[in-house]
């Protein structure tokens, strides 16, 4: 993507462009600057709509609604994160999802044999 041209080569651009001479066309005067005459219509429509001869948004307030946007974005992923480790984090003890009450085996006969139902684990994996 090419680099924007600078604020002020496109204000002389323009002002250029609205003090031409009779029989000065846009396109030679956007020719002579390197930029192409839709680019030159466009920045003339924008300069029309900055001054107020032209309804729109101007150029600050396109700038002040894309901060504005770019800053509910990075607020609405920070809200996510945080939602996201509160339900992590409410799942990490829960009310009422306590473990079975069992009696305790003899640990040296089998040492994890009431373990492993509660947990769910298989016995084969547990003993590799």
């Amino acid at each position: 993507m090419p680099r924007p041209y600078p604020r002020e080569f496109r204000d002389d651009v323009v002002r250029v462009a609205r003090n031409r001479d009779d029989g000065v066309t846009i396109e030679q005067i956007a020719t002579d600057f390197g930029v192409h005459p839709m680019t030159l219509h466009k920045w003339m429509r924008q300069a029309d709509i900055d001054e107020g001869a032209r309804p729109g948004k101007s150029t600050s307030e396109s700038g002040e609604l894309s901060e504005a946007r770019r800053r509910i974005k990075l607020l609405e992923q920070e809200n996510e994160v945080l939602r996201r480790a509160a339900a992590y984090l409410s799942q990490a003890n829960p009310p009422g999802k306590a473990l079975p009450a069992r009696k305790r085996p003899r640990r040296r006969q089998n040492p994890c044999r009431g373990d492993l139902p509660v947990l769910k684990l298989a016995r084969q994996p547990y003993y590799r």
